[in-house]
């Protein structure tokens, strides 16, 4: 009777969970047919409302390509107003003249035009003679022409009567009225959209903070979110469109002076014509250069001037395509080569030809929405340049699919621009990962053979291509050892290499159960160091197993445990009391320091100082002469200091000066212990040899620690000590003749991280402190930065 009872109990789960899934699969079907019907609501839309929306479109083009203008203008004391009278005036000026020049050039060659008639039929004379000998297809054609005729003489002669005979209907003539009118309504639209998109982008640039702020109130939402996607957006094409200009006139210049020393009529024209046309993606190029290799056909009566102007294009084509666009464009739209391509179809069978001049900003919108917007995500996915997938995903995925030649590949272009330890700390770690985080949840026994084939050539090619020196057949001193499973002997194997090549000796093991026989084979050091390896996230238990073992078998062995996977507090405890063993690492990084302290520890605490920049001498010089040690702008430095630490959100920051002997705190967020000078200044000191800071005079670059316990350069340091720091993140204080002063430091008592663009803006503030020591007006910098940018916490690069 029980058993009975749950067996329909388990039952009525099964059908409750089967009904469950149908249910949340006909809400997917329903969720995706109404997005496909909004889709299709949306390109009806704009498909029939084309009329009103291309002028709208164009005008805010105009609007974007001219707002940093009449920004400027305002920024100088002109008012909103009069900027954008100035501006419009302008443009309209310079259109006017152009037009006046163009159209003197195109009066120019239509008198001229008359002359080129006998060379053009010279030519086409020429050539039908050239063209019409006997050839290979003659006699096929004369065969046809024979059978043709044979088909028709077989017709009859006479046609029947019966047969209804064709009736000509000719229309009646039309009045000059009629005429005129049907010439005149074709001519006017153009003239009313060229009005209409004058107004709107008059409205646009007059109303800009009001339309700005209708679009904040529509999008809603986060308004940190909203205020970023659309400065994103506005800064992107900006940028575009001056790229745009620069590409177009960097293209037209040269073609203009090439045609006119070729001897081309009408440079100036065609020029302009070929920088004009360049904003037409893909045919603009190709339609402006028809109009000078005709004239140069009808103009020259040989073939030379048609060879060079030919020859001028399509050089002057190849150094754009591959060499000024990439290095003028770089990174400006984040949009993929196959979303332009797309994109400019989809525009343009909306919209005909505009659609086509439109489609890269319309997109760029498009692109920005979905970056910040989490329900239209998918649009980043389709549309931007970013990878859709990060790094360790796609070596991992190319392993999936037996592919480790790609995977290969891959990580050779990840290691030509950093390095096999910086590989191994940032993506090779992370691919082992994935695939334990897959290996009980979708991975099939043929998946985990192929990733664990695939490790093993990758593993073998990058030690075969990166070898580490040769040790001369000394033991090694230190042996990595894999804890529990395969991915846990890999990760030591890459611990190894990577110990290698920092001078350390290393060797691995594979994995194993912990017997007896198992640690005979290992024949380690009395004195060596181990290192065991984890990927586990709950190691406590196998890894003290495991250091107990090897204590009583090796009383005098130091080891290390490397816990890729383990919780926090396992990492903060202990490592003694609570696993047993010497140290204990999160990171491929962090184990090659400590293992590389405990193996040499003079050599690597000689490594950790940091090293006086070249120019030193002069540097300290600089900094005397520039006053700001004796106290001066203590005041305005605490203030940037502050506004550095709120702007981050860490504990407390600080300005730092190095001279040749002492770091000096010369601006602080707030009161922090130390040793204050002896001549009255206020200033916190500490000897140079135990500042962080002059890690970065050395190397003159920003230096980020995100968890100073984390990293064996700054463990014990005394300065992290006294002030409980576990982040830091130091800036360069650089002056316009390249002296490192000191370093503008965030510091917190947490770890954490910056990413890109938070970099960039501290970079930013840091130029602000150089300025309020040399006594300028601070600011600039960091205004500079934002508008760029677009955005402080924005402002992403998307890869070419």
């Amino acid at each position: 009777m029980g058993e009975s009872v749950r067996n329909d109990a388990s039952a009525s789960v099964v059908s409750r969970k089967e009904l469950f899934q149908d249910h949340s699969q006909h809400a997917d079907v329903v969720k995706i047919a109404a997005a496909l019907v909004c889709v299709a609501v949306i390109v009806a839309g704009l498909f029939y409302g084309r009329s009103v929306l291309i002028p709208l479109a164009i005008a805010f083009l105009i609007g974007f390509a001219l707002n940093p203008v009449v920004v400027w203008f305002e920024r100088i004391g002109l008012p909103h107003v009069l900027a954008v009278i100035l501006v419009i005036t302008t443009a309209l000026a310079i259109l006017g003249g152009f037009g006046l020049l163009l159209g003197s050039q195109v009066r120019s060659l239509s008198q001229d035009l008359p002359t080129y008639q006998s060379t053009i039929r010279t030519k086409i004379a020429d050539l039908r003679t050239q063209f019409g000998g006997p050839g290979i297809f003659d006699g096929a054609l004369a065969t046809v022409d024979t059978v043709q005729r044979e088909v028709q003489t077989a017709e009859p002669s006479s046609a029947d009567s019966s047969r209804p005979q064709r009736v000509e209907l000719v229309p009646a003539s039309k009045s000059p009225f009629q005429t005129a009118f049907e010439w005149l309504i074709p001519s006017l639209e153009p003239i009313a959209t060229a009005g209409i998109v004058f107004v709107f982008v008059c409205l646009v640039l007059l109303d800009r903070r009001d339309l700005r702020d209708r679009l904040l109130r529509m999008l809603g939402g986060n308004l940190h979110r909203s205020t970023d996607a659309m400065e994103e957006a506005g800064s992107r094409i900006s940028k575009y469109l001056l790229m745009q200009l620069m590409v177009n006139v960097s293209y037209g210049v040269p073609i203009g002076l090439g045609l006119w020393f070729i001897g081309v009529p009408g440079a100036l024209l065609w020029g302009t014509v070929a920088a004009v046309m360049r904003f037409v993606p893909y045919v603009g190029p190709m339609i402006s250069a028809i109009f000078p290799i005709a004239l140069a056909f009808a103009v020259d009566p040989g073939w030379n001037m048609v060879i060079w102007t030919v020859a001028l294009i399509l050089v002057l084509e190849l150094v754009s395509n591959n060499v000024v666009e990439p290095l003028l464009y770089g990174s400006s739209t984040g949009l993929s080569a196959m979303s332009l391509m797309v994109s400019a179809m989809f525009w343009t069978a909306l919209w005909g030809p505009l659609g086509l001049v439109l489609s890269t900003p319309l997109t760029v919108c498009l692109l920005v929405v979905g970056r910040n917007l989490p329900q239209l995500r998918f649009l980043d996915t389709l549309l931007g340049s970013t990878p859709a997938l990060n790094l360790p995903t796609r070596i991992y995925q190319r392993l999936l699919a037996d592919d480790p030649d790609e995977a290969i590949a891959i990580v050779n272009e990840e290691i030509a621009t950093t390095s096999v330890r910086d590989f191994y700390n940032t993506a090779g770690i992370e691919v082992l990962r994935l695939a334990g985080e897959d290996h009980l949840r979708h991975a099939t026994a043929e998946h985990r053979l192929r990733v664990a084939n695939g490790m093993d050539a990758l593993l073998d090619d990058l030690r075969e291509q990166y070898a580490a020196p040769d040790r001369a057949g000394a033991p090694p001193r230190v042996t990595c050892i894999g804890g529990k499973w395969q991915i846990d002997s890999v990760s030591a194997e890459m611990l190894a290499h990577a110990l290698s090549l920092d001078g350390v000796p290393a060797d691995f093991r594979s994995a194993g159960v912990v017997t007896a026989s198992y640690l005979d084979k290992l024949d380690l050091e009395q004195d060596g160091i181990v290192c065991v390896t984890y990927f586990s996230a709950e190691p406590e238990k196998a890894a003290k197993h495991f250091c107990r073992r090897l204590r009583h078998r090796w009383p005098g062995l130091r080891i290390v445990l490397a816990l890729w996977n383990a919780p926090a507090e396992l990492l903060e405890a202990d490592p003694r009391q609570r696993l047993g063993a010497d140290e204990v690492v999160a990171s491929v990084e962090e184990g090659v320091r400590r293992i590389h302290r405990m193996a040499a520890p003079d050599e690597a605490l000689a490594a950790q100082k940091a090293q006086a920049p070249e120019n030193d001498d002069e540097r300290v010089r600089a900094l005397g002469l520039s006053g700001v040690l004796d106290g001066r702008a203590r005041e305005e430095l605490d203030g940037l200091a502050r506004r550095a630490a709120e702007a981050f959100d860490v504990g407390f920051a600080v300005i730092s000066a190095i001279d040749a002997d002492r770091e000096f705190i010369i601006g602080q967020s707030r009161n922090l212990p130390g040793t204050l000078t002896a001549d009255g200044t206020d200033m916190i000191t500490m000897p140079r040899e135990e500042a962080v800071c002059d890690h970065v005079v050395s190397s003159g670059e920003t230096l980020v620690v995100p968890d100073t316990k984390r990293d064996p350069r700054f463990a014990d340091h005394p300065a992290i000590a006294l002030w409980n720091t576990r982040f830091y993140a130091g800036a360069p204080l650089r002056t316009e003749q390249g002296h490192v002063f000191g370093a503008l430091c965030l510091l917190d008592t947490r770890p954490r991280d910056l990413a890109k663009d938070e970099e960039d803006l501290l970079n930013a503030l840091a130029a602000d402190v150089v300025a309020a020591i040399a006594g300028q007006e601070g600011g600039n910098a960091l205004r500079s930065k934002l508008s760029s940018k677009g955005s402080a916490s924005l402002g992403q690069s998307v890869p070419e």
